[in-house]
């Protein structure tokens, strides 16, 4: 009954993301009118040098703005959500899944090792986040099905990919954007240091988070009552995740293998799609790799890989010899059932919205900046980290808090004498760590929803790992900036 009573209490992801707007709303009409130095690209005509109250236009018209700002990923989530319904249609995904875990019986920790790993190389280099909301549903029915609970599978995604974009290398989204910007401020950065950095705070919050998380999958893998899911979200991952299939209808079909491997190369073609090739020098994809979607790998987005997901939906019904009704029907019911995730992105994504355009991320930033100055070193790190844990909080689109920060803050550090590429990787590591809980962002709440789990079970489980790689992080930035 307790239990029960606790899960209507419960807010929805809808419910918080809403406050949260409520919230930058009334902080909007605290500082209304609050002036500070305006942040500008070079060439720009007119900067706003004020926080404009939010108006009640503005607080109502910004679900609509955040869908408009979210239509590429919302389009994607429900062009994959249809993909992977049309998978399963054939029955080679279950079946797939079925085989790994006998395959892989007495070593399930290496397969979430090895997981981790991969969506950390994909984090680091290419900013790999959004794209794995397409890999939950797969990675979380693989991972019940090897004796474990959706918390493994939401943490191995979720922190594996996390910890790339925490210590991110050469990712076009967070450090090549942060460089472009502190070029075009005017003071000069040394990519080769960028990249070094990067490196160690991927080997620490990777090592970190694989600690966390493999541990917790030990101790459920050898007793399932030591999960930290609640009875009722046990029950929904049983219904949800669990199949009830008998090994006899889960025979392995050459057929199913086939469908495997086209959609294991799909997956592949996004990834070489989304690695920005031209910027390490590498040609090999300009011209005939354009054929599909006049764009050519590497520079590929979220509506080329849309298109990409839905033509191969087509591939694979055909290979699975599923009749026009079922391939229409089964992507239609996979992109319905998906809806959910879209519109939790579109509400999250409302909130920078309007943050943006009462300008309280410029003011937060300008105050911040002030702060910071004359700061010693070993202060300086720790509040600057701080700090963009703030900003990243309010503003969860990388390239858009490095456009928007990077002039101020590196230019701030290099004045004083410390190093504007350390400070990119401070923002880089506090946005990558807020990314771990935020519900501004689309990739959290996304998990969450999917899942079916509560936001306050995660946050429990987090906040270990969450703490220890903010820790490490910070000794790590500030080490490097008395060197650098």
């Amino acid at each position: 009954m307790m239990e029960k009573q606790k899960k209507k209490r419960s807010l929805s992801a809808y419910s918080i993301l809403i406050l949260i707007i409520l919230f930058v709303a009334i902080l909007s009409w605290i500082f209304n009118g609050a002036q500070f130095a305006p942040v500008v690209p070079k060439g720009a005509e007119e900067a706003v040098t004020e926080v404009a109250g939010a108006r009640l236009p503005d607080i109502t018209m910004s679900f609509y703005n955040g869908f408009v700002d979210a239509i590429d990923i919302a389009i994607f989530v429900m062009v994959i959500g249809g993909f992977l319904a049309v998978v399963n249609k054939t029955g080679a995904l279950e079946a797939g899944i079925h085989r790994l875990v006998k395959n892989m019986k007495g070593r399930e920790m290496a397969l979430i090792a090895v997981l981790m790993i991969l969506f950390s190389i994909g984090g680091s280099t290419y900013g790999m986040a959004e794209e794995t909301v397409a890999l939950y549903p797969l990675i979380i029915t693989a991972m019940v099905a090897a004796g474990f609970d959706t918390m493994v599978a939401v943490a191995t995604v979720l922190l594996g990919a996390g910890a790339g974009v925490l210590g991110s290398t050469v990712n076009p989204f967070a450090t090549g954007v942060a460089m472009d910007a502190l070029n075009g401020a005017g003071v000069e950065c040394n990519k080769g240091t960028v990249i070094l950095l990067g490196a160690i705070l991927w080997a620490v919050a990777l090592g970190t988070a694989m600690y966390f998380v493999l541990r917790y999958a030990s101790k459920v893998h050898k007793d399932k009552g030591s999960t930290i899911l609640s009875l009722q979200e046990r029950e929904v991952m049983d219904k949800e995740f669990k199949t009830t299939k008998t090994e006899d209808e889960l025979v392995y079909t050459g057929r199913h293998k086939f469908i495997l491997v086209i959609f294991a190369i799909t997956f592949i073609v996004m990834i070489i799609s989304l690695i920005p090739w031209p910027d390490f020098g590498i040609t090999a994809f300009e011209g005939w790799s354009a054929f599909l979607t006049d764009t050519a790998l590497g520079e590929w987005y979220f509506p080329e890989i849309s298109v990409l997901f839905f033509l191969m939906s087509i591939v694979i019904g055909w290979i699975g010899r599923l009749s026009e009704k079922e391939l229409v029907n089964a992507f239609i019911d996979g992109a319905k059932d998906i809806l959910s995730v879209v519109l939790v992105i579109v509400v999250a994504r409302a909130a920078s919205v309007l943050m943006a355009q009462t300008h309280i991320d410029a003011l937060i930033l300008d105050r911040s900046a002030t702060a910071l100055a004359g700061l010693p070193v070993y202060l300086f790190v720790p509040f600057a980290y701080i700090v963009y844990i703030a900003l990243s909080f309010f503003i969860p689109s990388t390239s858009g808090l490095a456009t928007l920060s990077i002039p101020v803050m590196g230019g701030l550090a290099s004045r004083l004498g410390y190093s504007p590429e350390v400070m990119i990787l401070i923002f880089c590591a506090a946005e990558g760590v807020v990314n771990y809980v935020t519900p501004t962002s689309g990739v959290v709440m996304g998990a969450i929803q999917i899942s079916k789990m509560e936001l306050g079970t995660w946050y429990k489980w987090v906040k270990k790992p969450l703490i220890f790689t903010v820790i490490f992080s910070i000794i790590v930035l500030t080490v490097a900036m008395m060197i650098f």
